[in-house]
């Protein structure tokens, strides 16, 4: 009976990393049927997957590719996504569908909105919108944009990041998974350690195949929970469900303090304060920063580790890990568990070696 219940308490899949990419991993396994064990020493949600952004935000609809088609693909599978993992284990994500607002700040932008409007009539195929409107259609929440037109998309969506890791956990355990701080090793392996994983891919293969991208964020105290999120030259600004307003982020490479905030945070308040008339009052309550994983390639990093069996790779989400990994996960477990393979060239490892 001792060894019935060992057998029956394996892992059929062990996952290193609790974040976005590692957890999305062990919800779609335990959701098919497997035994899984998420590992992570930090616990879940520590490392950027654990931060206060948290924008769910598509590539513009042009030149399209195979990168801009998964990730419509699972900005569409979000909408069923999220609302199932919150009913599943009962923590909220914080996910909202209520799309984008950005400035056009001169006639050239607005000549090419206009293109993308029509190329997303196209493309995104009547299941979202992307829409040149004018700053009076918008409100008083909305960036100032010096033409006074603005793109509004509906495909464009928001969760709180660290609450969504919370979520994600909460459903694996209600699956009948494991999310530990450590554990044995079972079954097939996902490496999905973020910039920790990649250094580690970088050591094995002897050459650097991604890297950590830095990024500092602000939270300020702004209940807006039904509002869009506005974006402009390289700036979020998010309303999230639970009364928190927040602003993102820098992209640093050269860094000396992974997790410390300095007088970069500082300017980015400042410009998002100019740029939006509604955020110059509001209290600021925390400032974050953490290290993002951003794959040679600049996609996902998807797939078997290559000379190693039995072992596979989810990194490099980058500013599009919570984006992408719904269906990131669930065509990575149906390579491990069916061995039916519809991943992407650009995302396999092969790719940034």
């Amino acid at each position: 009976m001792q060894w019935v219940k060992a057998q029956m308490s394996r892992a059929e899949i062990t996952i290193y990393g609790a974040g976005a990419f590692g957890l999305s991993c062990g919800y779609a396994a335990a959701k098919r049927g497997a035994h899984v064990r998420v590992i992570d020493p930090h616990g879940v949600g520590h490392g950027s997957s654990g931060g206060v952004v948290g924008a769910l935000a598509p590539h513009t609809p042009e030149r399209w590719n195979p990168k801009k088609e998964f990730q419509f693909q699972s900005l569409i599978m979000a909408r069923s996504h999220w609302p199932e993992v919150e009913a599943l284990g009962g923590v909220s994500s914080g996910y909202g569908n209520l799309g984008r607002v950005q400035a056009i700040k001169d006639e050239r932008q607005l000549q090419l909105a206009r293109e993308r409007e029509a190329q997303a009539a196209e493309l995104w195929q009547g299941q979202a919108e992307w829409r040149v409107v004018t700053q009076g259609e918008t409100g008083y929440w909305a960036p100032i944009s010096p033409t006074g037109y603005l793109v509004h998309d509906t495909l464009s969506a928001r969760l709180n990041p660290w609450r969504a890791c919370q979520s994600l956990a909460a459903a694996i355990k209600a699956l009948g998974g494991e999310v530990v701080t450590d554990g044995p090793e079972d079954g097939a392996v996902i490496h999905a350690s973020g910039w920790w994983g990649l250094t580690a891919l970088n050591e094995a293969f002897g050459k650097e195949v991604g890297n950590g991208v830095k990024g500092q964020a602000i939270l300020l105290d702004l209940a807006l929970p039904e509002a869009p999120q506005l974006y402009g030259e390289s700036l979020h600004v998010i309303p999230h469900a639970d009364g928190t307003t927040a602003i993102g982020s820098t992209s640093e490479r050269d860094f000396d303090s992974p997790d410390g905030t300095d007088e970069q945070a500082d300017a980015l308040l400042e410009r998002a304060r100019e740029a939006v008339p509604a955020l110059r009052d509001a209290p600021e309550i925390r400032r974050w920063a953490g290290v993002r994983p951003r794959a040679r390639s600049r996609a996902p990093m998807l797939g078997p580790w290559p000379d190693r069996p039995g072992h596979y790779v989810a990194n490099g989400g980058f500013k599009i890990g919570y984006g992408m990994a719904p269906l990131a996960a669930q065509v990575l477990i149906d390579l491990i568990l069916e061995g039916r393979d519809a991943l992407p060239d650009a995302f396999r490892v092969e790719a940034s070696l």
